[in-house]
């Protein structure tokens, strides 16, 4: 039976283990190591002749991408897909089990394992996980330990197939394993809004290892500042927090707000501001300062921000708010971990159902433009195909007319393409102008959502206009392109 000192020792020899040395992360390199250098990869069979170096996965299938036989260590893991399926990176799901449990050690959409939620593509670069070719080339470098087995798969939970998974999974097979290397550990929650009254749960574990890494997730539901909220770690069962935070910027190793970057051990890779719908990715790498826990360990998070009266007056600049949260814990521990909470299936955590699009390009036959050509393009878009305008010059304008089932309030988002010789557009909807131009110039061509909102809008016919107000300096053209209208709650 292991002892609280025991553990102590495990946990402290875990954390300096992996991180000790010099400070120079090429310490030790040069020291040849035990083992041989194993891969589990898409490569094709016929790796002689043969350039099939995908799998498909079918709606509801399973594709397992790494069964080992250990003792060893997995080192390093990239995959990119090719999908059609808006959201697909919440809706690929990654479990890795070790050592033949029956219970998955990691569990998460495939898209926030790689520290980037809302089944979005956006790069980012830290020392554990980076993602390159506009948020598609995923790499991890977590060490995962193993000694008799290793087992990752990843689940379609959508209703289209995948039509291509590229992925290696890079590992050493190693003679033994020292008995104080710890289980990696990482699991996927979310609240769709923060429940009120009770603050965010991230992580609750039992057991003894070390905290390491948290991806948070935030879709703001109000206009203002959200992120006013404390974080608090309760370890080893203790009813007062040993950690306690002054502020979400704070925790995240940022202040007096949150803008996009990315560095080694902390980042927000997505910050789109503070208006309604507005989207945020941060994570925050606990690598030199693991959080160490004998028996177990509680994370969670205030949602508290800026509050309004009904007349749109600030209410409070510190007080509970409904946003939608989700998060990523990762974590090491040395023994079988607490089976994790149920996760929420599919389109449960996606925050539209997009089966409800309206295709852009069915619009065309009672679209009308002010001048240049408007026609279907075939691509890699929501039902193959997108509304492409062309014109040659700024000061044009396109309107789609579209229809709305329900009155309310409801969400406009739209699934733009960017591309270089695309233009600067203001959008309208029926007649009023909808937030800033939005510029759609890109170095490579990639889709991404536009959220405008909340809107009173009435049942029946609406127009959405939009004018070619100029281009970006490095773009070729005024050109645009609409995968779809989404009209959401």
């Amino acid at each position: 039976m292991r002892t609280v000192a025991s553990c102590t020792m495990i946990a402290m020899a875990v954390c300096w283990g992996a991180w000790a040395g010099s400070g120079n992360p090429l310490d030790g390199l040069a020291k040849l190591k035990p083992g041989t250098s194993e891969r589990a990869s898409s490569s094709d069979l016929n790796w002689v002749n043969g350039n099939g170096d995908a799998r498909p996965i079918k709606p509801g299938g399973t594709l397992t991408i790494a069964d080992l036989k250990g003792p060893g260590t997995i080192t390093h893991i990239w995959n990119t897909i090719a999908s059609s399926e808006r959201g697909y990176s919440r809706l690929l799901v990654l479990r890795m089990y070790w050592d033949g449990e029956a219970k998955p050690s990691v569990e998460c959409p495939i898209g926030d394992f790689f520290a980037m939620g809302h089944g979005v593509d956006v790069p980012l670069q830290s020392l554990p996980v980076c993602v390159t070719s506009d948020g598609r080339g995923r790499n991890c470098y977590w060490p995962m330990p193993f000694r008799k087995s290793a087992k990752i798969t990843v689940t379609n939970e959508g209703r289209k197939p995948v039509d291509a998974f590229y992925y290696y999974v890079d590992w050493r097979k190693l003679p033994k394993l020292d008995k104080k290397e710890a289980y990696f550990h990482a699991m996927y929650r979310q609240e769709f809004p923060a429940v009120m009254g009770r603050n965010y749960l991230i992580a609750e574990m039992e057991g003894c290892g070390h905290y390491v890494g948290t991806v948070l997730n935030v879709r703001q539901l109000t206009a203002s500042w959200w992120g006013e909220g404390d974080d608090f770690f309760f370890i080893d069962g203790a009813k007062t927090p040993q950690l306690r935070g002054t502020g979400s910027e704070d925790y995240l190793c940022d202040g007096w707000g949150l803008r996009k970057m990315s560095n080694p051990y902390y980042g927000c890779p997505l910050m789109e501001g503070y208006d309604p719908y507005a989207l945020t990715t941060a994570y925050r790498w606990h690598i030199p300062d693991p959080v160490l826990f004998k028996k177990s360990l509680h994370v969670e998070i205030e949602h508290k921000g800026v509050t309004f009266n009904p007349d749109g007056s600030i209410k409070s600049g510190f007080e509970e708010r409904p946003d939608d949260f989700s998060s990523v814990a990762y974590w090491y521990q040395t023994e079988p971990h607490k089976a994790f909470a149920e996760m929420p299936t599919g389109y449960a955590r996606l925050y539209y159902d997009y089966a409800t699009q309206i295709e852009a390009e069915g619009l065309i036959p009672n679209a009308n433009v002010s001048a240049g050509p408007l026609q279907p393009q075939d691509g890699a878009w929501s039902g193959g195909k997108q509304l492409f305008w062309t014109p040659a010059e700024k000061g044009q304008s396109l309107t789609l007319p579209f229809d709305v089932k329900d009155a309310g309030k409801h969400s406009v988002l739209l699934t733009l393409t960017y591309s270089f010789d695309y233009g600067i557009f203001q959008f309208e909807l029926d007649g009023t102008p909808l937030g800033q131009p939005v510029d759609l110039y890109s170095a490579t061509i990639v889709n991404r959502e536009k959220l405008f909102g909340p809107l009173d809008l009435a049942a029946g016919a609406h127009t959405l206009t939009v004018r070619n107000v100029g281009k970006n300096a490095e773009s070729k053209g005024f050109f645009f392109g609409l995968d779809g209208i989404l009209i959401g709650k």
